[in-house]
């Protein structure tokens, strides 16, 4: 069972932290952090479409730190079976988010990995 002291907990605390702080100026920032930042106009492109009711710059800045570090892992670097980034990114959002975040979390990358299945279910891979 994972516990807030499990590294990999830890490590992603650290890059949502990152990225919160970037959202509001221009930082160093570790190099996970740095991963996510090059590859963040593609990412909010998933999320504008998992979630049109919220556009990015009205989303709460911790919600889409977390979202984006989610939708990095799912789509991008894909270590991890998609449940265990859910579940890691509604834990984190239940320590950084407010009271709506878990379930904005859940229904956007739920949205979201949806949309990649129903994308992805049309080539041979």
């Amino acid at each position: 069972m994972k516990t807030a002291f499990d590294p990999r907990h830890k490590k992603r605390e650290k890059i949502v932290e990152d990225l919160f702080r970037m959202s509001f100026h221009a930082q160093k920032v570790g190099k996970d952090a740095r991963l996510i930042i090059d590859n963040k106009d593609i990412i909010d492109v998933y999320i504008k479409k998992a979630a049109p009711q919220f556009p990015i710059d009205k989303i709460n800045k911790a919600d889409l730190a977390i979202l984006r570090l989610a939708v990095y892992e799912l789509l991008i670097e894909k270590k991890q079976p998609p449940k265990v980034i859910i579940d890691e990114a509604i834990e984190l959002s239940k320590e950084y988010g407010g009271e709506t975040s878990p379930a904005f979390i859940n229904g956007a990358l739920g949205n979201i990995i949806k949309n990649a299945h129903s994308a992805s279910s049309g080539h041979s891979e």
